[in-house]
């Protein structure tokens, strides 16, 4: 049995190697997938046959297509996470400006769903930021505005990656579907070469 497992694993790492471009390993943990030009040389050097390859294939489409996922909701997170930081960064410039001319700001804020009250800020040196998890911390207006510039920069940086991400994601898929549509075309026609030979 251990033999057998053994075997099987040596297939697939076989399989895996075939199926990455020299050089181009991976991207941040997403294997790389290329172009399969001889199918024939894939399915021997991999130590596959065409249905062992076929599922192979498969697999790892399925494995992108699962990645694909967990990174779209990533983004999602992080294209609404930047708007509110960027309000974030207006609220605290605005109370900072109407400080600086000796105004108070007026603003309407929720009690409860639906509910609203209006108040008056004079003269504030500082405001509450959340942080997550349940958290709140108090920050000097400098220090808020500090924080939230630089949670912003992370934030669209990370966007940038994620972006880049899914972009090399959504090239393995394409090549992977070709590489199964390739297999499968390479051994229609090989059945076909059979069935010929044999009425001949």
């Amino acid at each position: 049995m251990a033999a057998a497992t053994s075997s099987s694993s040596s297939s697939s790492s076989a399989a895996a190697a075939a199926s990455t471009p020299q050089g181009v390993m991976e991207r941040r943990g997403i294997p790389a997938a290329s172009f399969v030009e001889d199918v024939e040389t894939y399915l021997r050097q991999a130590g596959l046959d065409v249905n062992s390859g076929l599922a192979f294939l498969q697999e790892r489409l399925q494995q992108y297509k699962i990645v694909e996922m967990k990174l779209l909701a990533q983004q999602r997170d992080l294209q609404a996470k930047v708007p509110d930081i960027e309000k974030c960064l207006e609220i605290v410039a605005t109370l900072q400006a109407k400080k600086a001319l000796g105004e108070a700001l007026t603003a309407d804020f929720e009690l409860s769903e639906g509910i609203y009250s209006r108040a008056k800020i004079e003269d504030t040196d500082s405001v509450c930021l959340w942080l997550g998890a349940n958290i709140m911390l108090e920050y000097s207006c400098d220090e808020a505005n500090a924080l939230l510039k630089k949670n912003l920069e992370n934030a669209k940086a990370s966007l940038e990656v994620l972006v880049a991400d899914l972009q090399f994601l959504r090239d393995q898929q394409t090549i992977t579907q070709v590489t199964i549509a390739r297999v499968f075309n390479w051994d229609v026609h090989q059945r076909r070469s059979k069935q010929v030979t044999n009425e001949t």
